[in-house]
């Protein structure tokens, strides 16, 4: 399991994150404070507080190139 928090500002951010989470076979849950959700989820992932970081909880040691195409929004 990798932990990593990115930055959804915009709508359309939180489709693409989803819709890239969605290509991908392992489970991605994002989370904001006690709130979970399913990143695969468009619903869910457009449901959260956006002006906080969400951490990403990804449920795989094999996501190197889920994390190079969901960069732009990874918090350094």
């Amino acid at each position: 399991m990798k932990v990593i928090n990115i930055k959804l500002s915009l709508l359309e951010n939180a489709k693409l994150f989803a819709d890239i989470a969605s290509r991908y076979p392992f489970d991605v849950d994002l989370r904001v404070g006690r709130y979970v959700v399913d990143g695969k989820s468009v619903l869910g992932v457009c449901s959260l507080d956006m002006s906080k970081p969400i951490t990403v909880e990804i449920y795989s040691d094999d996501c190197d190139k889920f994390l190079d195409e969901i960069s732009m929004f990874i918090l350094r």
